[in-house]
């Protein structure tokens, strides 16, 4: 437990900071709502999501790779609290979009900054149970997010439970500050300018094109992603329009859904020591386009519900070994750079992809659609599971420290 006793403290912090932005998002769409009578400008906050994430990934990751990245996370929070309780006392909806791009700017940057610290602070050798309890940490709060939001509206309002989640990020703060420094002397601050962001791009490209491997299996677990980021902005409308479920029966089955991910999760930090990287991502990458094929047939709730878990179920297993694998070969010098200019090109495709996912689902038929890119997904996870079957790769699977130079 002394081994162990900085990494839950980490998670505690990143679990508080994942459980407010939950609180935080739902409340901000009620007052959104509320204020415009407009399901488009709730819906122009998801937007701002992506879009966010692609304007930090540019250059985030040449900051977070030379500076303190505990201080950086506590200084992230303890901004995102202050715009957060703000937005309790604005009523410009303008206004509120421009605060609300800002914060998921910082919450992108946040979350690549743990990443860095994580991979720095947990041994190689407990990364891939770390990594399982993250995902059960992360799953946690989007099922307790949404109870806890709706309980706060029951005794107060949305405003009320917004500033709570200030007060939340604070508590991150105070958490993350018992953390030790990692930040050594040689680290030091450059100034900041363009030169150095086109200097890291070609770093990382040359990373790339030296560490293929590497390259390829990190760009299938964010083709992955992409999949699913746009199947699941059909995810609603086929269940409403589609299977003709009532708004609480798709809230149950999203419950269903978080349920899927936490035992996953369980199973992975519980088995740990036996379940290969190999098979995490093999698992993951099959049965999540499983799941959602499984979704994408059914007729009636059970069999919506079985995809469902099925295929969050899975994912806790990929994201456990594509996290894992990541960690154990890409330098933590270089992660926040070369996570950063991958993700750039991720976060167009999910823009580009929800955008025509969206106009086949109204031209050709939402279910028509969702079936396409279920089975092209499914496409993707045997060509992972190929590419896992590398013998001569595997060493690459090992929990061991990268310790190469690449600056």
């Amino acid at each position: 437990m002394r081994t162990w006793k900085q990494p839950l403290l980490l998670l505690a912090g990143v679990g508080i900071s994942n459980l407010g932005a939950w609180v935080y998002f739902i409340a901000l769409n009620l007052i959104v709502l509320e204020m415009t009578q407009s399901a488009f400008a709730v819906s122009v906050l998801y937007i701002l999501v992506p879009l966010a994430a692609l304007c930090a990934n540019v250059w985030s990751g040449s900051v977070i790779d030379r500076t303190d990245t505990r201080r950086l996370m506590m200084w992230l929070d303890a901004l995102r609290a202050v715009v957060v309780f703000s937005l309790a006392f604005i009523d410009s909806l303008a206004l509120i979009y421009v605060l609300v791009f800002l914060l998921n700017i910082a919450s992108s940057v946040f979350e690549s900054a743990s990443l860095v610290y994580m991979t720095k602070l947990v041994p190689s050798s407990d990364r891939q149970r770390f990594n399982a309890l993250k995902n059960f940490v992360q799953s946690a709060g989007f099922i307790l997010g949404p109870a806890i939001a709706g309980l706060l509206f029951m005794i107060g309002t949305p405003t009320f439970a917004i500033q709570l989640n200030a007060l939340a990020l604070l508590v991150s703060v105070g958490i993350l500050s018992l953390l030790p420094k990692l930040f050594t002397a040689s680290d030091e601050v450059e100034v900041f300018n363009l030169r150095m962001i086109l200097d890291d791009w070609k770093t990382v490209v040359r990373f790339a094109s030296t560490m293929r491997y590497v390259t390829l299996v990190y760009g299938l677990f964010c083709v992955m992603t992409i999949f699913m980021s746009g199947l699941d902005s059909l995810e609603a409308s086929f269940a409403t329009q589609v299977l003709n479920f009532s708004e609480s029966r798709y809230g149950f089955l999203v419950s269903v859904a978080g349920a899927g991910i936490i035992t996953g999760s369980i199973i992975n930090a519980t088995f740990s020591a036996r379940l290969t990287l190999p098979f995490l991502i093999s698992f993951g990458a099959i049965l999540t386009p499983v799941g959602y094929l499984v979704f994408a047939f059914s007729e009636s709730f059970v069999l919506a519900a079985v995809g469902f878990f099925l295929l969050t179920f899975a994912l806790s297993f990929a994201n456990t070994g594509f996290l894992s694998f990541y960690q154990n070969n890409v330098p933590t010098e270089l992660m926040g750079r070369f996570s950063g200019v991958i993700n750039v090109a991720e976060s167009v495709l999910i823009i580009g992809l929800t955008f025509g996912i969206g106009l086949l689902a109204e031209y050709v038929g939402i279910r028509s659609t969702y079936v396409a890119f279920s089975l092209s997904f499914l496409l993707v996870g045997l060509v992972t599971v190929r590419i896992m079957l590398e013998r001569s790769k595997r060493g690459m699977y090992e929990a061991v420290v990268v310790e190469e130079n690449v600056s």
